[in-house]
C-alpha cells in the first residue's frame, strides 16, 4: 500500500455512477428477470472505462472499478454465496422516529423520483441466512468483475499509482442479511458471523491475488449503532464490534496487513445523524484490525471535528488513515482550500502527513437506483479533491 511520500495521494471510497441503460439492466436482473449478459457485459465494459477515465481526470492516485456489476456494495454477496433466501426483516434508523417531518421528506425525495424509489425498496430487500452458506467455489463473479476491470485499465492511456477492489466486511453481512431462526447449521449469530468471515475470504484472498489492495466495506462498526443497536447498551454494541472485527481479522489472516484497507462509517445518507456512535468509542477497536490503513467518513458535518479524537486517541504506527475530506450526500463542490484545511487538521493531528490519503467519506453509488450526488457533480468533486491535497501538499510537504 502506498503511503503519501512526497505528496498527499487521493482515493475515495469505491462506488461510483452507473449510467441509466446500465442501472436498469442490474435492476431487472435483481427483480429476476432474464437479461441479455452479453448486452450487459458490452454495457459493464462501456461504463467501467468511462469511470476509469473520469478517475483518472480528476486525479485521483488510487482508484476502483465503481463496483459498477453490483447491485449495492453488500448485497452483491447473496448472488454469490448460497444459503440465502426468505427475508430479513431489516429496522430503520433511530433518526426516522425522532424526525418524523425530516424522514417523510427524505423517504419522498432521496432518489430522482417515484421510480427510483421503488428501484431503492427493492434493492434494500434482504434475505436471511435459511442454510449453510457457502461461496461459489469457481468465484466466477469475482473474477469477471475483475477481468471487467483489468480490461479497463488494459485499454487507458493513463495509469492510477495504484487500485483497490471493495468487499462486504462479515459484519455487514450478517446484520443486513441476518440468521433465520430456523436456520439448523449456525446455533448462535457468533457462529454465523464466523462462518460468513471464512466464505468471504475466499474473496478476499482471490482480489489481492489479482494485484489490488482489498478494501474491506465495514458499516456495521459504526452504523450498526443507531440502526440494529439502536435501543442497547452501548456495551453490547461495541461487544459486537468486537467480534466482527475478530471475523475480520480471521477473514484476512493470509494477507499482509499493508494489502488492507477498512471503511468504517455511519451511514450513508444526508439525515440529522443525532445518534451515531463518537468515533472515540469504537476508534480503540477498530485499532485492533489487521489491516494498513483505516478509511473514515470526516468530511460531513457531524463528523469534521473527529481531527481532535486523533489527539486523545494517536493513530498506531503500522497504520495510515484514509480521510473523508468529501461529503457524498450533498451536491456543494468543495472548494479546494477547505478540501486542505481538512487534510491539514488531521496530517496535524496524527503528526505525520506521510501516513495521510484524502478520499471521500463514502461512495457515490453504494446502492444501485439510490441518487444523492448528480452523476455530473460527482467528478468535479474528486477534481476538488485532486485540487485539495495538491494545496495541502505544499503545505505540509513543502
Amino acid at each position: 500500500m502506498k503511503a503519501s511520500e512526497s505528496r498527499i495521494l487521493t482515493t475515495h471510497t469505491g462506488s461510483l455512477p452507473r449510467s441509466q441503460e446500465l442501472l436498469d439492466t442490474l435492476l431487472r436482473s435483481n427483480a429476476g428477470e432474464e437479461i441479455d449478459t452479453t448486452a450487459l457485459e458490452n454495457l459493464l465494459a462501456i461504463d467501467t472505462d468511462y469511470v476509469v477515465r473520469e478517475q483518472l481526470d480528476a486525479g485521483i492516485d488510487i482508484g476502483s472499478d465503481g463496483e459498477l456489476p453490483r447491485i449495492a456494495f453488500h448485497m452483491y454477496v447473496k448472488d454469490r454465496m448460497s444459503g440465502f433466501g426468505g427475508r430479513t426483516a431489516r429496522g430503520t434508523f433511530s433518526d426516522i422516529a425522532k424526525f418524523p417531518k425530516w424522514a417523510g421528506q427524505w423517504l419522498g425525495t432521496s432518489a430522482v423520483d417515484d421510480a427510483d424509489s421503488d428501484n431503492l425498496t427493492q434493492t434494500a430487500e434482504a434475505p436471511a441466512a435459511v442454510g449453510e452458506l457457502h461461496y461459489d467455489p469457481e468465484l466466477t463473479a469475482v473474477r469477471g468483475e475483475l477481468d471487467l476491470f483489468a480490461h479497463a485499465l488494459e485499454r487507458s492511456s493513463a495509469t492510477f499509482e495504484e487500485t483497490f477492489v471493495t468487499a462486504a466486511s462479515p459484519g455487514i453481512v450478517t446484520t443486513t442479511m441476518t440468521l433465520d431462526e430456523r436456520n439448523e447449521f449456525y446455533a448462535t449469530d457468533e457462529e454465523y458471523v464466523l462462518a460468513v468471515a471464512e466464505q468471504l475470504k475466499l474473496e478476499y484472498d482471490y482480489v489481492v491475488s489479482r494485484g489490488h489492495i482489498l478494501q474491506i466495506d465495514a458499516p456495521d462498526l459504526a452504523m450498526e449503532r443507531s440502526l440494529m443497536f439502536q435501543d442497547a447498551p452501548l456495551r453490547t454494541f461495541l461487544d459486537r464490534v468486537e467480534l466482527h472485527i475478530e471475523a475480520i481479522n480471521r477473514a484476512i489472516r493470509d494477507i499482509p496487513r499493508d494489502r488492507v484497507r477498512l471503511h468504517a462509517c455511519w451511514g450513508n445518507y444526508a439525515g440529522p445523524h443525532v445518534d451515531d456512535v463518537e468515533l472515540a468509542d469504537v476508534l480503540p477497536l477498530l485499532y485492533r484490525a489487521n489491516v494498513g490503513a483505516l478509511s473514515l467518513p470526516c468530511g460531513n458535518p457531524r463528523h469534521q471535528h473527529n481531527w481532535r479524537t486523533f489527539e486523545r486517541l494517536p493513530l498506531p504506527d503500522q497504520l495510515m488513515l484514509i480521510v473523508g475530506v468529501i461529503d457524498v450526500t450533498t451536491n456543494y463542490v468543495e472548494h479546494p482550500e477547505v478540501v486542505a484545511d481538512r487534510i491539514a487538521q488531521f496530517a496535524n493531528a496524527i503528526g505525520d502527513p506521510h501516513r495521510i490519503i484524502a478520499g471521500t467519506d463514502c461512495g457515490f453509488g453504494t446502492i444501485a437506483g439510490y441518487v444523492l450526488v448528480a452523476e455530473d457533480v460527482v467528478w468535479p468533486k474528486l477534481a476538488a479533491l485532486a485540487a485539495g491535497a495538491e494545496i495541502a501538499s505544499g503545505r505540509l510537504m513543502g
